[in-house]
């Protein structure tokens, strides 16, 4: 029975230990088919991955290869390639018969650009050791930094000479931002001679830069690299015809930024010439004969307009502004009570004097208040109720001796019976308190008065009322009366024309410095005023009257032309009418200025000219012997003897003294001016 049983369990236990392996291996089998089914799924998503990442890669390189591809590649190119402007060089400045006034010159420079250097003042210093560098150097760079971008390339020493060139090349790198550059430097051979009319460069500054935005992009272009612009006279007013246009070039660069090989280049256009109507020699003789005096000249062409001298005195020299002018000839110029830096012919405001008497008698004649044969008794003094209006006694005067012996009484009373605005109405086109449009930027205005201009110029009630006394003074040039020295010239020589007149201008052509092609500058058409000829002919033999019988007989006696003027002598302060002038009680700045206007010669005038010696009394002491000169140079090629030239600058002359040099047989230029003080003082 035990046996039977333990068989039976035996069994049991087999066939249960059956079942169970039969069980693991299917077990096992459903968990392999399991594992498959996720490997396979995740094998999909792999590839999905895969896929979708080598599409991005694809996608992304038809972005940068295909769509980009233009771009790139300039990307790529500029960082191995640089386009730089090229700067054109700067057109010349010319006088009427071709001799230089403004030119070009190449040296060196030593350039610091700050934003590159740790330790401005310990490099200076440095370099300093290598060069010479003085202390106006410095304050001139200082005063360049204030002007300028941090980033800007700016010079602390001009004009280096070869042996300080090498010097600073192989010391270079232990100087980082220092730079040893060839530059065009701008030269004004002559000196301070004709500089309100030649004008300088000097470095664009904020403001400027700031006003360049506001250009075309065309022209933003074309300055790209350029540092120096026209800051006054020719230099600015044509400083388009000047500049050129600016070229490029496409270097290799090399990791450190530094141009290795030359790509490809595109040549700068040089600026055209500019030939300007005046005379230099004649220009210098008239500074000359200012000597230490200050005062302005103008002399126009009344045929065409042109100006053939243009004189403002003191002068300044222009080579001191060029590179930036250091603080002590800054301060010299800018605080001088001569004040060199103003252009007096054509911003100095002054009134005219018995110079204006002549354009009176003609505005008498013209609007019917008087005719050449009325007679004005002079006693001396005009009565205008109460008050006394002095002059000298001339008697019986008409229109022909009221020019010739000066009478103040017959303009004073001719003043009255025309009335300011009337004056004012007949002044105005003959360019009296106008614009003349002469071709240089600055132009005042100046006072023709009347009434609307009172109005408009003061405040109170009181003030701005026009008083019948107030127009009398205006007949001799006086009162209110202001005008510049270019409107009183650009008047006589439409007077001396006959009524027709001109738009004064100071540039005759641009010439092609490469075709050699000039081109005449288009010119205003002339206006006619309407005079009747008889009155023309009845003031202008009257102004020949005054250098033949009247108050410049004296100095145009054997002058080898027949000519026409009229002195002047105006006021400077106001003198109280029971107070006598004195000038030697006077301040110098206080005394009458010395004004003459003429035109030769009397038949077909070729020149007209105003000008003015300031504080030095007597209009043929001192100004009419300055006419008389200038004529006989323009008309008889003679230019002063050292004599003469002498005693005209001190105003102690009036013909002529010896005999007069060639004009033409001169030396040109003269010894003294071969190099320009400015550049001679330059270490």
């Amino acid at each position: 029975m035990r046996v039977a049983r333990q068989s039976r369990f035996h069994r049991i236990l087999g066939q249960a230990f059956r079942a169970g392996r039969t069980r693991i291996a299917m077990t096992e089998l459903r968990n392999v088919e399991a594992d498959l089914a996720q490997f396979r799924t995740r094998v999909v998503v792999a590839g999905l991955v895969v896929l979708f990442a080598f599409g991005l890669l694809v996608a992304r390189m038809v972005y940068l290869q295909v769509i980009r591809h233009e771009d790139l590649a300039a990307q790529a190119e500029s960082n191995r390639t640089a386009v730089l402007p090229v700067v054109p060089n700067r057109g010349q400045i010319l006088d009427r018969y071709g001799r230089v006034l403004a030119s070009n010159y190449s040296a060196y420079t030593l350039e610091i650009t700050p934003s590159k250097v740790g330790d401005l003042e310990a490099t200076i210093d440095a370099l300093s050791e290598l060069v010479s560098i003085e202390a106006r150097d410095r304050r001139r760079f200082r005063k360049l930094m204030e002007e300028s971008r941090s980033f800007d390339s700016l010079p602390i020493r001009t004009r280096l000479s070869d042996e300080e060139v090498a010097r600073v090349t192989a010391q270079r790198y232990r100087f980082p931002g220092v730079d040893v550059r060839a530059r065009l430097f701008r030269q004004y051979p002559h000196g301070d001679v004709a500089s309100h009319v030649i004008g300088y460069i000097g470095r664009i500054n904020q403001r400027e830069k700031a006003a360049m935005e506001d250009w075309p992009d065309e022209d933003q272009a074309n300055y790209r690299g350029t540092e120096y612009i026209g800051k006054l006279g020719a230099e600015q007013s044509y400083e388009r015809e000047l500049h050129g246009q600016t070229g490029f070039e496409r270097v290799e660069t090399s990791a450190g930024g530094r141009a290795v090989r030359s790509l490809a280049n595109t040549p700068a256009s040089p600026g055209n010439t500019v030939v300007l109507s005046i005379d230099i020699q004649l220009q210098k003789l008239v500074e000359d004969m200012f000597g230490q005096r200050r005062g302005a000249l103008v002399a126009i062409d009344p045929r065409n307009g042109e100006v053939m001298a243009f004189v403002s005195k003191p002068t300044f020299d222009p080579n001191l502004f060029v590179e930036g002018i250091d603080v002590e000839n800054w301060k010299a110029l800018n605080e001088s009570v001569d004040k060199p830096l103003l252009n007096r012919a054509l911003r100095g405001t002054y009134p005219p004097g018995s110079t204006y008497k002549p354009f009176m008698a003609l505005a008498a004649l013209e609007t019917g208040k008087r005719t050449p044969q009325t007679v004005v008794n002079d006693p001396g003094f005009w009565m205008f109720g109460n008050h006394r209006f002095r002059g000298h006694a001339t008697g019986p005067t008409n229109l022909h001796h009221s020019i010739v012996k000066s009478s103040n009484a017959y303009y004073y009373s001719l003043a009255n019976e025309m009335g300011v605005d009337l004056i004012h109405d007949f002044m105005q086109p003959l360019g009296f308190g106008q614009i003349t449009g002469i071709d240089l930027r600055g132009e005042l205005r100046g006072v023709l008065p009347n009434q609307d201009w009172k109005r408009r110029t003061y405040k109170r009630p009181e003030q701005q009322k026009w008083y019948a006394g107030e127009t009398i003074s205006l007949g001799i040039g006086q009162g209110y009366n202001n005008f510049t020295m270019l409107q009183v010239a650009h008047a006589m020589a439409t007077l001396a024309n006959g009524g027709t007149r001109h738009k004064p201008h100071l540039t005759l052509a641009t010439e092609n410095v490469i075709t050699r092609e000039r081109t005449p500058l288009p010119q205003d058409p002339p206006v006619r005023l309407g005079y009747k000829p008889d009155n023309v002919a009845a003031v202008l033999r009257a102004m020949h009257g005054v250098t033949v019988e009247g108050t410049s007989a004296g100095v145009f006696a054997g002058a080898g032309y027949l000519s026409g003027g009229k002195t002047g002598t105006a006021q400077a302060v106001t003198i109280g009418q029971k107070d006598r002038y004195d000038a030697r009680k006077l301040e110098e700045h206080q005394r009458d200025h010395s004004l003459y206007v003429a035109f030769a010669p009397l038949e077909n005038p070729t020149v007209a000219l105003a000008v003015i010696v300031e504080n030095a009394g007597f209009g043929a002491a001192h100004a009419a012997p300055i006419a008389r000169r200038v004529f006989d140079y323009l008309l008889l090629d003679q230019y002063p003897n050292p004599q003469d030239m002498e005693a005209v600058s001190k105003g102690q002359a009036g013909r002529p003294i010896g005999t007069p040099l060639q004009a033409s047989t001169m030396p040109w230029p003269p010894e003294q001016e071969s190099t320009p003080a400015a550049l001679r003082a330059t270490p």
